[in-house]
């Protein structure tokens, strides 16, 4: 008997570690599930087309795309900034629409315009075309990520958010991987086909399955729980989510420019993580700019790699970010600290950087150096995730959508001068000024972990009665299902015999 109450044990224990701690309530484990499914497939789905684009966008210029439009290797990456140019201008007014224009409108409108100019991108005929079509791209992409790192924190508790943002981000990762696979093989299948290059089928088949996805958001996607129509939650539900979460601001939703600055820039939250969302990209960006892919088709002129290869070892590098991503985020949520999995991530990237580094390093641990730059995606979960709790307790929602876009925004400044001065595509297959900016960067990252700390417990005093819901059971649900309450209880036990105490913010 003892051995098989150990045996449950053991098995609760890995249940908890993985999906994290059970809600309080079969109400509310009920609603946990269903946000499961509307929110988190239609994000996922979302942003791995978002993702499968710009990735299609980066191998189709190694597969044709340059010798077609006649491409120098600065032009490349011109037109990567001019993506993230308009990525950029495009971040904070997303964030402020989705205050007034409900996300199941703005959110799917968004992936018809960018499903129809991925399809536009294969008639591009020149250079200037194909600037003014990746500038579009940009503005209109920018809705996705920020937009649903925003709609993670108005429906989950802190708690629960680091795995769904893992989850999410994982899904962009997917695409990513996706993409070496769908080029590979519409290379050597469709190449051709109607008078068309592999190269074009990829924008086009890209564009034409993205569309479906506006339909299930038009139809299913919750908004957020103070206006949300969606036909699958009840209002008992509506009411459990919106006690589940930290208490709003009465103003929260005003977007009022003066106001809105005062309540932004007047606090040390939107400078302290827009800094640390800068320092957090600049360590991804070794594998943001798909520098393995250019070092693969460099030495694939020399007779080492084929074209197949070419566009799928880089593969490795996303599936290793997929893996570094989750686990993070599941040692996250189970344990509510952070800085263990930020030094981590500094240990593995100065491992890589140095081997990067050294000009005598062969081409085997040089690959190897590349994909362990991959768990460079460990700040994923880190970084928006425990943004997202900060910022969610003061009950600001625009304010909090602003810091997110902001953080976002100030992330790919830095890439569209990032890539061109430190990893231009001329240098392949050595980027020296890279690799050393890659050993600042993880000192500037270890620094940045302790100030953010410092932010977090700041908050939690600050709004006592916020950080109190970044404990694993922070609510009581009545038996009364026709009159389902919430209600947070500092000490004692909760309707099943749980302890509950207040939550410390560890390290």
């Amino acid at each position: 008997m003892d051995e098989q109450k150990q045996r449950t044990s053991v098995a609760h224990r890995i249940k908890v570690l993985v999906l994290g701690e059970e809600s309080s309530s079969k109400e509310e484990r009920w609603l946990v599930q269903k946000l499961d499914f509307f929110i988190l497939t239609y994000c996922c789905v979302s942003f791995f087309f978002n993702y499968l684009d710009r990735a299609a966008f980066s191998n189709a210029y190694v597969s044709g795309l340059k010798e077609a439009l006649d491409l120098s290797g600065s032009q490349y990456n011109v037109l990567l900034s001019m993506t993230t140019a308009g990525y950029v201008i495009g971040q904070i007014p997303h964030g402020i629409a989705i205050q007034k224009i409900p996300p199941r409108i703005w959110f799917p409108s968004m992936v018809i315009i960018w499903a129809s100019l991925t399809m536009a991108s294969a008639g591009c005929k020149t250079y200037a075309q194909l600037c003014v079509v990746r500038f579009l791209m940009g503005l209109i992409e920018a809705s996705t990520y920020c937009g649903t790192i925003y709609c993670i924190g108005s429906w989950y508790k802190p708690r629960e958010i680091a795995k769904r943002t893992a989850i999410f981000t994982a899904s962009g990762q997917a695409g990513s991987m996706f993409a070496g696979v769908m080029m590979t093989a519409i290379n050597q299948g469709m190449d051709g086909y109607s008078g068309l290059d592999g190269w074009q089928w990829v924008f086009l088949i890209d564009g034409i399955i993205t569309l479906p996805i506006s339909i299930v958001g038009f139809l299913y996607f919750p908004d957020t729980p103070e206006q949300t129509k969606a036909p699958w939650i009840s209002e008992s539900e509506k009411r459990i989510a919106l006690d589940r979460l930290p208490p709003k601001r009465e103003d929260g939703h005003n977007i009022n420019p003066w106001s809105l600055a005062k309540r932004v820039f007047g606090s040390p939250t939107f400078y302290i993580l827009c800094a640390f969302s800068m320092v957090c990209s600049a360590l991804e960006a070794f594998c943001v700019q798909n520098l393995y892919l250019l070092w693969l088709k460099h030495y694939s002129a020399q007779g080492l790699f084929t074209q197949s290869q070419v566009t799928t070892y880089p593969l490795g590098i996303q599936a290793l970010g997929i893996v570094s991503n989750m686990l993070a985020a599941v040692y996250i949520d189970a344990t509510g600290r952070r800085v263990p999995m930020g030094i981590l991530a500094c240990a593995l990237q100065l491992v890589s950087a140095i081997i990067l580094l050294v000009p005598t390093s062969g081409k085997v641990a040089i690959m190897f150096a590349f994909y362990l730059a991959g768990s460079s995606y460990i700040v994923n979960p880190l970084l928006f995730g425990w943004a997202n709790i900060i910022s969610q307790r003061g009950g600001d929602d625009a304010g909090r959508s602003v810091i997110l876009t902001s953080m976002n925004a100030f992330a790919q400044i830095l890439y569209t001068w990032w890539g061109i001065v430190l990893y231009p595509a001329d240098k392949v297959p050595y980027w020296r000024d890279g690799y050393i900016s890659m050993i600042v960067i993880i000192a500037l990252l270890f620094s940045m972990l302790w100030v953010v700390l410092w932010l977090d417990r700041r908050t939690a005093k600050q709004h006592p009665d916020a950080a109190f819901y970044d404990s694993a059971h922070p609510v009581l649900v009545s038996d009364d299902k026709d009159n389902i309450s919430m209600r947070p209880v500092t000490e004692g036990k909760d309707v099943d015999g749980k302890e509950v105490k207040m939550a410390d913010i560890s390290v």
